[in-house]
């Protein structure tokens, strides 16, 4: 199989077919032995019929549908291991991406890319300020954080080389970071300025929780990429920093009290000196058990996180 596009969808039946139609016009004239994979992320507005009827219609297409709403990250994820391809093309089923940038995503990457992410250059243009602000000011940071440049952390349009799709260990909300991802894997990373559509039927499923859980996901994608096999550096620090700082205080109250006489009954300093080296024992303690949990982790990384309920 030289070519697997995974289309991750919840609840976009009206935009099923005509993405469908797209991507069989475009991928037809591709010239390479191709497969369309249709995740469905536990739909409940009838989609699954319309994959049926489509899965009916070409031989092309293999449907896949998870058993309960796991998340978009869970769909890519089961998209990618259940692929053939080696080349592997991720679409949103929205129909927002556009199918035709496939060919020149496939032709980035063979140019000598692990993956190549899609730019969505029009998504903005014209919007006001204060709905352009914060998708400038996330993708900014998350490419400070990460240290992987993109204008376009959101965008679903990537293309993969296929080991590499496979290989990458997805879960909670990750999706957004693939790119940091593949990075620390040492993949090479580009980009490619892609078209942007306004969706045809249905509604956007992000909300303003999306805010908050993509913080708390940069956060953990930031420390797997530094810390994730040593632990200990980042809460040995902090211990030995409190608790070094804890005992200096500590012998500069005891110094008063012994030599010069001060008292300590009434001053909390006394409490705070010895709050700070315990404190500093407990990240000390708790980087060691990182260092076990990771280990735990990297040995154990082979269970998936989505079950499935259903394959045509």
């Amino acid at each position: 199989m030289d070519l697997s596009i995974v289309v991750p969808l919840y609840n976009e039946r009206d935009n099923l077919a005509p993405l469908h139609a797209e991507l069989d016009r475009t991928l037809g004239a591709v010239g390479r032995e191709y497969e369309i994979i249709f995740v469905d992320d536990g739909s409940s507005d009838g989609g699954d019929r319309v994959l049926r009827e489509i899965h009916a219609a070409d031989p092309h297409v293999r449907v896949i549908r998870l058993a309960r709403n796991s998340g978009q990250t869970a769909a890519l994820a089961c998209g990618f291991q259940q692929s053939r391809g080696a080349v592997v093309v991720a679409i949103d089923g929205d129909g927002e991406n556009d199918p035709a940038d496939i060919p020149r995503l496939i032709e980035r990457l063979d140019a000598g890319f692990d993956l190549v992410s899609g730019w969505r250059v029009e998504r903005w243009r014209g919007a006001a300020i204060t709905r352009r602000l914060p998708s400038l000011a996330a993708n900014a940071l998350i490419s400070r954080i990460t240290g992987v440049a993109l204008h376009d952390y959101g965008c679903t349009l990537k293309a993969y080389q296929g080991d590499l799709a496979r290989r990458l260990m997805l879960y909670g909300e990750m999706h957004r970071f693939v790119p940091a991802i593949a990075a620390e894997q040492g993949a090479r990373v580009g980009e490619l300025p892609v078209n942007f559509r306004p969706r045809r039927a249905g509604h956007s499923k992000y909300g303003p929780g999306r805010i908050i859980r993509t913080v708390l996901d940069l956060l953990t994608v930031s420390f797997l990429a530094g810390y994730s096999t040593r632990p200990i550096q980042v809460f040995g620090a902090i211990g030995v920093l409190l608790g070094g700082l804890g005992s200096l205080w500590t012998g500069v109250l005891v110094f008063e009290k012994v030599v010069l006489g001060d008292s300590l009954g009434n001053r909390p300093a006394l409490l705070l000196a010895v709050l700070l080296v315990v404190v500093g024992v407990q990240f000390v303690s708790l980087g060691l058990i990182g260092e076990m949990i990771a280990r735990t982790y990297h040995e154990s990384q082979g269970k998936p996180i989505y079950v499935i309920k259903e394959e045509l």
